[in-house]
């Protein structure tokens, strides 16, 4: 190379008198052509009348006008901006770049794909399983604060479980199974705490203790009482009806009617054992109760399980309960995702810094711990609000919306001390969790790791959640650059033509002295890089 170099400066230096001639007669060339450029511009300048400026200023705000409204269309309707997207697509190939969007297209037809093997309906609302008591706990807050937490359509769906869970053909063959009957139907409180004061007076009915317990106990403990007392009456029923289950059509329904009764019982009697204090007695009681009734996955009893393991710190166990109800198989919730989540930061999260993750990259357990938060946020992203205290919490529903501001208010609520426990856990989640919207291909129906976002949360939210809860939303994104900056020169162009139109010879001046600026900074550039040359 050196031998190179040298052979070719000699051969400029040989023919150096030749060379200088040639650009000289360059720079004379390109002398000409800007001084024959400029006296035709301003020749062409001052022929023209202000009633050309208002229509070129009118004229670019138009177009550009036009411009905008065909943006904003195409990112409302693809979620991106059409000039960014030709860039990348055509352009960038062009110029030797890389074309990144096919990974996100791939991720995207993936994510189509899994959407439609998913037989999931897009609002269905779950019972909540850590739901409070309505007169121990919902009453209690109505009383301090004045306010209702739960709305009259909450309450309508706790109705409708009631009468599912609690009620059968069967019932008219009991009087006080008739009663109890009506008393879910009825709309008043007052009312049906009177049909089950009418009940217990025929006969012990645990449905009557149940309804007891969950609206005129004022104090768990004593909510525990009657529900001791509907156990001792619901084990009785039980076995009852199961020595007839197989004689009929009736008796099986009898049956079911009472084995949702006894553990609908025994989880509330686990809850109340929890909420005292008693965390062991109630871990043992929902472990016997998962094992006694393996079948009845629909009640989520797992959650209350995690819940309460979590507070004994009991990681092991909640990472054995996670194996075991985190498959692809069964419907996911906010408490399975991050409490994954958690269980994953814990083991990085005291060390974690985001400076010294910048300068020598995130480790394999960081990553494992980062991706299970982006995991979580996909499936549920309104939780982490409430987990870094950017929003404030109010008591949850009695139902849920999956992937819901609901969901996340019912989560946060009983799991925020559990993040806090952990140290470093929510600064990890402070530093990551935006991130997760970056990587979610566009528009956001599309879905990622999850079936697609369902498009109706916020508005069963809204019917859910109290009307002096503010719901929170999708994350939105933000709108590209090219709609911002023809949404400015619109702007601009269109107050061009107005003062145009005001003030037609003052703009015309202005517009001369303007061309005539640029073209004396294109002579100065011009001359000063023929003076280096």
């Amino acid at each position: 190379m050196d031998i190179w170099h040298l052979s070719l400066q000699i051969s400029f230096l040989k023919y150096s008198p030749f060379v200088q001639r040639f650009l000289n007669l360059i720079g004379l060339t390109i002398c000409l052509f800007f001084f024959c450029v400029s006296s035709v511009v301003s020749m062409f300048l001052n022929t023209l009348t202000p009633k050309f400026y208002v229509a070129l200023t009118g004229t670019s705000s138009l177009i550009s006008g036009l411009i905008l409204i065909f943006e904003w269309w195409y990112f409302r309707k693809y979620g991106t901006s059409f000039i960014e997207q030709v860039s990348v697509s055509h352009l960038r190939p062009l110029l030797g770049g890389v074309d990144s969007s096919s990974p996100s297209n791939s991720n995207t037809s993936n994510g189509e794909a899994d959407s439609n093997r998913q037989s999931v309906s897009e609002c269905k609302v779950w019972r909540n399983p850590l739901n409070l008591f309505r007169g121990a706990e919902y009453n209690r807050y109505t009383w301090v604060t004045g306010r209702e937490p739960l709305t009259y359509y909450d309450m309508n769906l706790s109705a409708q479980d009631h009468q599912t869970f609690f009620t059968c053909d069967s019932d008219h063959l009991r009087p006080a199974d008739a009663i109890m009957q009506k008393a879910w139907r009825e709309r008043n409180p007052q009312a049906r705490i009177s049909a089950a004061h009418e009940a217990l007076e025929l006969e012990d009915c645990a449905t009557a203790y149940i309804l007891l317990a969950e609206e005129e106990a004022t104090t768990i403990m004593e909510a525990e009482r009657l529900f001791k007392q509907a156990l001792k009456a619901g084990e009785g029923c039980y076995r009852r009806s199961q020595q007839l289950q197989h004689h009929g059509t009736q008796y099986e329904a009898q049956h079911r009617r009472d084995t949702n009764v006894l553990v609908y019982i025994k989880r509330r009697l686990a809850m109340c054992s929890r909420k005292l204090g008693r965390t062991r007695e109630a871990v043992k009681m929902m472990r016997d109760l998962m094992k006694e009734f393996p079948l009845l996955s629909m009640f989520n009893i797992h959650e209350n399980l995690l819940e309460s393991l979590l507070e004994l710190q009991n990681y092991a166990d909640v990472q054995a309960v996670l194996a075991k109800y985190d498959d692809i198989s069964l419907p996911k919730s906010a408490t399975i995702c991050y409490t994954a989540a958690l269980l994953k930061a814990r083991a990085v999260s005291d060390k974690f810094s985001p400076e010294a993750a910048s300068r020598r990259g995130l480790s394999t357990a960081e990553m494992n711990a980062v991706e299970a938060i982006h995991r979580a946020v996909e499936f549920n992203p309104h939780v982490p609000k409430y987990l870094l205290e950017m929003k404030s919490l109010i008591l949850p529903p009695e139902h849920i919306l999956k992937r819901g501001d609901s969901e996340a208010i019912a989560y946060a609520f009983f799991h925020l001390q559990h993040w806090k426990r952990v140290e470093g856990a929510l600064n990890l989640l402070h530093c990551t969790w935006e991130g997760t919207f970056r990587m979610i291909p566009y528009p956001l129906e599309k879905g990622h790791l999850f079936y697609p976002y369902p498009i109706c949360t916020e508005t069963a939210d809204r019917e859910l959640l109290p009307m002096f809860h503010e719901v929170s939303v999708y994350p939105k994104k933000e709108l590209p650059f090219f709609i911002l900056f023809t949404a400015g020169l619109c702007s601009f162009t269109a107050m061009l033509a107005l003062l145009t139109h005001q003030f037609p010879e003052l703009m015309g001046v202005f517009a001369k002295a303007v061309i005539f600026v640029l073209f004396c900074q294109a002579k100065m550039v011009t001359w000063t890089h023929k003076l280096h040359s």
